[in-house]
């Protein structure tokens, strides 16, 4: 067997880029050799297109390595990735996830084991035992407590490859945030497929700000505590707390609101109304007053008129989103929003730009205001950190990476301050 370790390429989301680094532990302890795993994702139907254009590359690439294809898309359609020539192995999301699975493989490394092995995610009841300690930069963390979507949003094919919502217990997240902050991470980032939800298939069905209350009540030596996206309208009680009296707590959030018509919302099977969006900026932002918000906004939904649209525009001022994820609607076959009157894609790119135009314009409010504050800054590398709002900052000069400083904001330079 060579040798050598395998190749990953990892598309798609943070939660993804997790399981790669989950992968490359398990596939190093299993003595798998001359290999390139592709961690694909299909949130849309150009993800699945880059990956198989991915896949190809790779393959002309690395012509003797074997080709393994994992993660959403694997899962979603195996079918279309075990046709593909450059393919020589097909596995599921579960199975990516278990040490057994890359075991067989590396003992059976061109031999029978079975081509495709992908099985029932909705049959999934927990999340993977396999938890990493410290993937991310050297400064910031991140822990998936979370995994899976009960809910069927029209346009998301993303419960079908991560199935039902299931939930890490909260005393091995505690137990793994304690071996991070031992080793000297200062920042650790909570992820999931949908955040918000953590707990409800746990016993006494806590809630994500029990989680959050708990975490910096039995690891009161972490530093920092970040919540990666969330869904508004499922924030709970303890976790407005937390953002009212916890400074460890980070003043970001990102939001999943995906649109500010009702209609659309309605069409897209929301939970939330563009009224509950706006009242949930306006509380957060009353008990945290330098909370920033990011958003994820789809533009050209199904149906979407200009005057809904203007809606979604109106919202960014309305909520007082600062980052934007500007989202082009593309339709992802198996999903109902597919089925729907579609908007023409001149508009739809015409929509995303003026939705980004105003991200824009949004940022550089925020870095203008920045000037002469002092921050707290996390360094990611020598000359460049964040701020608690997830600002980027550039240095001058070298600073000690990993570590939290303090510093004046001096400028700006494009979407980045500048001390």
């Amino acid at each position: 067997m060579d040798a050598k370790a395998p190749v990953f390429h990892t598309l798609g989301c943070r939660l993804n880029a997790y399981e790669t680094e989950a992968m490359r532990e398990m596939t190093a302890a299993a003595g798998l050799g001359d290999a390139v795993v592709v961690n694909t994702c299909a949130v849309t139907s150009e993800a699945v297109r880059k990956a198989r254009q991915e896949i190809r590359k790779l393959r002309r690439a690395h012509p003797d390595a074997t080709l393994i294809v994992t993660g959403c898309a694997a899962q979603t359609e195996p079918e279309t990735f075990a046709a593909m020539p450059e393919v020589d192995r097909v596995i599921g999301n579960t199975e990516k996830m278990l040490p057994e699975t890359w075991a067989g493989m590396a003992a059976d490394f061109v031999g029978e084991t079975e081509r495709v092995q992908v099985d029932d995610i909705m049959s999934v009841t927990e999340t993977a035992g396999h938890l990493i300690d410290g993937f991310g930069t050297r400064s910031r963390a991140y822990v998936q407590v979370q995994n899976g979507c009960d809910h069927r949003c029209t346009f998301c094919i993303i419960p079908y490859g991560r199935g039902n919502s299931r939930s890490v217990p909260a005393g091995v997240v505690v137990d793994q945030i304690k071996r991070l902050v031992g080793r000297g991470y200062n920042e650790v980032v909570l992820t999931g497929v949908d955040l918000t939800s953590w707990g409800a298939d746990l016993p006494g069905e806590p809630r994500l700000g029990d989680l959050v209350m708990r975490i910096l009540k039995l690891v009161p030596d972490l530093p920092r505590l970040r919540i990666s996206s969330i869904d508004s309208i499922e924030a709970d009680e303890n976790l407005m707390q937390a953002i009212a009296t916890e400074t460890r707590l980070m003043p970001h959030l990102h939001l999943s609101l995906q649109h500010g018509d009702d209609l659309i919302l309605k069409r897209m099977k929301r939970r939330h109304l563009r009224d509950d969006a706006i009242r949930f900026c306006e509380e957060a932002r009353r008990l945290r007053p330098d909370m920033v918000f990011g958003a994820d906004i789809i533009a050209g939904f199904p149906t979407e008129t200009e005057a809904a649209f203007e809606n979604s525009l109106k919202l960014v001022e309305d909520c007082g989103l600062t980052w934007l994820h500007v989202f082009p609607y593309s339709p992802r076959p198996g999903t109902p929003a597919a089925r729907m009157p579609q908007v023409e894609g001149a508009a739809i790119k015409d929509r995303a730009a003026r939705l980004r135009a105003a991200g824009e314009a949004r940022v550089a409010t925020h870095l203008s205001a920045q000037v002469g504050q002092s921050h707290r800054i996390l360094m990611e590398a020598p000359r460049m950190g964040r701020t608690e709002q997830f600002t980027e900052v550039g240095f001058a000069t070298d600073q000690p990476e990993g570590q939290i400083v303090t510093a004046t904001i001096t400028g700006q330079d494009g979407q980045q301050l500048v001390v």
